[in-house]
């Protein structure tokens, strides 16, 4: 929804009598927006940066991932935004009225970094936050308790066991916590079925 807005906005032909040459030095167009007024540029700089901004949250979250680097997120998701605003401003040479602009690709590129650097690692870290402390409310309601030494912290190790193994592990490194999940091996088996033998009398 947020990409069909975006090519709304901006891949729709526009009535003028004129429009500008393309625009390759950075820079050169703000500098011409504020030249023009600061209320002027102050407005334009903000379309830029807040046209790609959701895209800067939107994407980490369809990709679904807690435990990854900040960094590499933040790269990722960025990397992304200039692809998309580029492919936008190529295709605008194609349309009546729109012109090819770096100044938007950098605007709008930089707007996607902002978003993700100041909502998604916050987002990330509360909702890791949010799944430990499940784990160890899980832990204490359902572990058993033995007699034979103190207990483990059922946040490190998981929500329970099954006759001494582990269930429910929240792995650092995983990217979905299933409290009822069971490690491949460590169920207990129940008793092996029998089939009874049935013999012809000659």
């Amino acid at each position: 929804m947020h990409l069909l807005i975006v090519g709304w906005l901006t891949l729709r032909p526009v009535d003028a009598p004129w429009v500008t040459a393309a625009n390759l030095r950075p820079l050169a167009g703000i500098r011409a927006d504020f030249a023009a007024g600061a209320a002027h540029g102050v407005r334009s700089v903000a379309e830029g940066l807040a046209l790609l901004a959701p895209a800067g949250v939107l994407l980490p979250v369809v990709s679904g991932r807690l435990w990854v680097s900040p960094w590499a997120s933040l790269v990722r998701t960025a990397g992304a935004g200039l692809l998309v605003s580029l492919a936008i401003e190529l295709l605008q040479t194609g349309v009546p009225g729109r012109v090819l602009d770096i100044d938007s690709l950098i605007l709008n590129t930089l707007g996607v970094a902002l978003a993700h650097a100041l909502v998604v690692p916050l987002g990330r870290a509360r909702l890791r936050r949010a799944l430990r402390a499940s784990a160890a409310a899980r832990g204490a309601e359902s572990g058993p308790r033995s007699p034979a030494g103190p207990r483990p912290d059922p946040g490190a190790l998981g929500a329970g066991q099954v006759n001494g193994y582990a269930y429910g592990v929240l792995d650092p490194r995983a990217d979905v916590y299933d409290p009822d999940a069971v490690p491949e091996g460590d169920a207990p088996e129940g008793p092996t079925p029998t089939i009874p033998r049935v013999g012809l009398a000659p």
